[in-house]
């Protein structure tokens, strides 16, 4: 599922069930020692498809890290993703030669939960949940919530900078082929200054695309 949104060159693996023999890589351990169970089968499975995909890329399939923020730390020269929600955990990497970030999210295709639109959403964006939402039969004040995770993901790691909710307007393409292919493209202007630590060129937006199927959002940013 993921694969559909994303270009090539692009490695990714995806968990809907969890085995109940996978375990941590030894070098991840200590890194969830005190977590909860959800907590650790989140962490092991992104994890694990973490290592399917450099397997995809012809690197060694080694422990994953985690940074100050709790963001993964790659191996040198890789960028990349991880999500998880309940029933799904992904990831998705490629090399930094080729790509600059990469950001995916991924959420159940279940409405928000009351309170939360108002603080994840700029009002341009709830005017056009309002006009459009009726007709699609998709949830797609959770898609706008998922495209704003994926937008922090790829933004995070090239600037070193928290971005908030109304830091980034998003505007997505809904008309009737992708409501009914439950599939389209969505574009993120960010609404603060972009300084990037890769010598890059700063940051103003990013375009990505998202997928629901099978009781799942997906959201995916590349930046080449």
């Amino acid at each position: 599922m993921l694969g559909r949104i994303l270009p090539n060159g692009v490695a990714a693996a995806e968990l809907t069930a969890y085995p109940e023999d996978l375990k941590p890589h030894p070098g991840e351990e200590h890194l969830i020692a005190r977590a909860v169970e959800k907590r650790r089968r989140d962490f092991i499975g992104a994890r694990h498809c973490a290592r399917q995909a450099l397997t995809q890329l012809g690197e060694p399939a080694v422990a994953i890290g985690k940074g100050g923020t709790g963001e993964p730390v790659f191996p040198r020269g890789i960028v990349g993703s991880l999500t998880h929600c309940d029933g799904y955990r992904a990831a998705a990497l490629g090399h930094k030669l080729r790509f600059r970030s990469i950001g995916i999210d991924a959420e159940p295709h279940g409405q928000l939960p009351d309170g939360v639109l108002g603080s994840v959403s700029l009002e341009p964006e709830r005017e056009w949940l309002s006009a459009v939402l009726p007709g699609t039969g998709l949830r797609l004040d959770r898609l706008l919530f998922c495209a704003k995770e994926a937008t922090y993901k790829a933004w995070f790691p090239l600037t070193g900078l928290w971005l908030g909710f109304e830091d980034a307007h998003i505007t997505f393409t809904v008309d009737e082929e992708s409501a009914a292919g439950g599939a389209g493209t969505f574009h993120s202007d960010l609404l603060i200054p972009g300084p990037v630590t890769d010598g890059g060129t700063p940051l103003t937006s990013f375009d990505g695309r998202w997928v629901i199927s099978d009781g799942l959002i997906l959201t995916a940013i590349v930046e080449a």
